[in-house]
C-alpha cells in the first residue's frame, strides 16, 4: 500500500507542533520560518556550492551567538588595527594600554586573534575580558598566545559572518592605524552608522600624539569627499580622533552616561535611558532637533506593546521620537545632548 504523499504544509504543521512541544521560548514562529526557508531550498534547485555557503555561515553564526550570549549584559568594544605592528612599536603599547584601561572599567574587548594590534589588545585586556574573532586565511593565521585555546576564541571562514559579529556585539569601535583590512572595517562602521543599518556607537580613531595617520586620512576625506558633496559635514560627528587612552575610555563612558540603547517600533524611534529625563530635556530636544522629526514631537513614553520581547530593558525610562530615519548624524548629535543634559 502506497504511503500518503507528505506535502510542504504537512511538514510546516509538524515543525510548528514540534517547536511548541520542545521550545517554549516565545521564538517558535521565527525558528519555524527559518526551518521552512531551509526546507524550501530543497525544491528550489539550489546548487551544492550555494548550500555549502549557507550551511557554513549558519554554523558559524550559531556558534558565535552561543559564545556571546553568556556576556550579553557586558558592554564590549571592537578594536581594529594592523597585524604588522611589532611588539616594540609605540602603537602596540598604546593598544595594550587602552585595552587594559577598558578592562579596568568593566568593558570587554573584541578583536581578531592574530598578531599586531590584535595581540596587543588581548595582552592588555587579559583573557577574561577578551574575545578572539579569528579569520581562516589560505596562509593560516594562528591565534596569538594571549587568546589561544580560550573558550571565547572563534574562527570564521567568511569575512561577512566575522564582520557581522564585530558590528552586532560592539558598544563602541576603536580603530588604530592599519592597511586595507583596517580601512575596510572603518568604512563599514561609518557606512552602517550613516545608513542606520547598525546601532550608533562611538567610533574612535586612535593615534599617537606625534603621529598624523588619522589627521591625514581626515584631510583626504574633507578635501576629496566633502568638497565634492559625496558626504555632508554633519557626518563628521560619527567619529573622533584621539591620542589619549583616558580620553577614549571617557568618550565611551560618556556616551552611555544616560543613553542606553534604541530600537525602531513601527514608525517611531524609541530611545531607552538609564535615568529619567531631566527637567527641560525633552523641550530642548524638540527645539534643537525639529529638523529630523516627521509628525508630532519627542515625548516620554512607557514601554510599547511591541517591546515586550526585550524584557531586559522594560524597566528603563524611554523617549518616543518621530525620527525621519534618514539623518543619523543628527541622531548621533541628539545622543550627545541626552548625555549632556539628561
Amino acid at each position: 500500500m502506497d504511503q500518503p504523499k507528505v506535502t510542504l504544509p504537512d511538514i510546516e504543521a509538524q515543525i510548528g507542533e514540534w517547536l511548541r512541544d520542545k521550545s517554549g521560548s516565545g521564538n517558535e514562529a521565527l525558528i519555524a520560518e527559518m526551518i521552512r526557508t531551509i526546507v524550501k531550498l530543497a525544491g528550489d534547485g539550489t546548487s551544492r556550492g550555494d548550500l555549502k555557503i549557507l550551511n557554513r555561515a549558519l554554523k558559524e553564526l550559531r556558534h558565535a551567538f552561543k559564545v556571546f550570549a553568556r556576556y550579553s549584559s557586558v558592554r564590549k568594544v571592537s578594536i581594529f588595527g594592523s597585524t604588522h605592528i611589532q611588539e616594540s612599536d609605540p602603537y602596540y603599547h598604546l593598544a595594550k594600554q587602552l585595552a587594559d584601561r577598558l578592562a579596568q572599567e568593566g568593558l570587554m574587548v573584541i578583536t581578531g586573534a592574530g598578531p599586531g594590534i590584535m595581540q596587543a589588545d588581548h595582552e592588555g585586556a587579559g583573557r577574561d575580558s577578551s574575545f578572539g574573532v579569528n579569520i581562516r586565511l589560505p596562509a593560516a593565521q594562528q591565534a596569538n598566545p594571549f587568546i589561544k585555546d580560550d573558550a571565547k576564541l572563534m574562527s570564521f571562514h567568511f569575512f561577512f559572518t566575522r564582520k557581522l559579529m564585530f558590528v552586532k556585539e560592539a558598544d563602541a569601535v576603536v580603530i588604530f592605524p592599519g592597511g586595507f583590512g583596517t580601512h575596510d572595517e572603518l568604512t563599514e562602521s561609518l557606512t552602517l552608522a550613516q545608513t542606520g543599518k547598525s546601532q550608533i556607537v562611538p567610533i574612535i580613531l586612535m593615534d599617537l600624539p606625534d603621529r598624523q595617520y588619522w589627521s591625514q586620512w581626515e584631510r583626504f576625506v574633507r578635501e576629496a569627499m566633502l568638497t565634492r558633496g559625496y558626504i555632508s559635514g554633519k557626518e563628521f560627528s560619527f567619529f573622533k580622533i584621539m591620542d589619549n587612552c583616558d580620553a577614549a575610555v571617557g568618550e565611551i563612558e560618556t556616551f552611555y552616561r544616560n543613553f542606553h540603547s534604541y530600537r525602531f517600533v513601527k514608525q517611531d524611534l524609541v530611545i531607552r535611558l538609564n535615568h529619567p529625563p531631566a527637567p527641560g530635556l525633552i523641550d530642548t530636544l524638540n527645539q534643537s532637533f525639529g529638523d529630523v522629526l516627521t509628525k508630532g514631537k519627542i515625548r516620554q513614553t512607557e514601554p510599547l506593546a511591541d517591546e515586550t520581547d526585550d524584557q531586559g530593558t522594560l524597566h528603563l525610562p524611554r523617549l518616543s521620537v518621530p525620527f525621519n530615519r534618514q539623518d543619523f548624524a543628527r541622531l548621533r548629535e541628539m545622543i550627545d545632548v541626552i548625555n549632556l543634559e539628561g
